[in-house]
């Protein structure tokens, strides 16, 4: 990887760790159900009980990311199974998921922090920053 997009990727990340204290994750360049990278801040107890229960295909952060583009609020989503609920459990709130596709790639996000929701201009902005690493990140296998 270029040195410059290296440094530009590590940048945004180390945005997001300020702007999100309670996690954030993105799933990039998903081709069928299988992200090329998938990098992952939330703690650590959340991650492991998320891959160990397979919340995965029952996430409906992931199903809305799969089928949608652009920004959707974690209140906004319909949650038969739990998952969300569970996420809170672990401190993830005020939870929000940007969705991209281009050139044939989907990638997903999801960004939470402890203190207020994300207003607009800042869903809009991580939104952007969804796609800056969407495409930073293109033809890479790992951050």
């Amino acid at each position: 990887m270029e040195t410059a997009n290296r440094k530009e990727i590590d940048n945004l990340l180390k945005e997001l760790g300020q702007t999100c204290d309670t996690g954030f994750a993105f799933a990039l360049h998903i081709r069928f159900t299988r992200p090329n990278i998938l990098y992952r801040t939330y703690p650590e107890p959340w991650i492991e009980e998320y891959s160990e229960k397979g919340m995965m295909m029952d996430d409906p952060v992931v199903l809305w990311g799969m089928q949608h583009e652009g920004i959707v609020r974690w209140e906004d989503l319909d949650d038969p199974k739990g998952v969300l609920e569970g996420a809170k459990a672990h401190g993830l709130r005020n939870g929000l998921t940007c969705a991209v596709l281009e050139n044939g790639s989907r990638s997903i996000s999801g960004f939470t922090r402890s203190t207020q929701p994300f207003s607009e201009a800042e869903a809009q902005e991580l939104l952007e920053m969804t796609g800056q690493l969407h495409n930073l990140t293109a033809g890479l296998s790992d951050l």
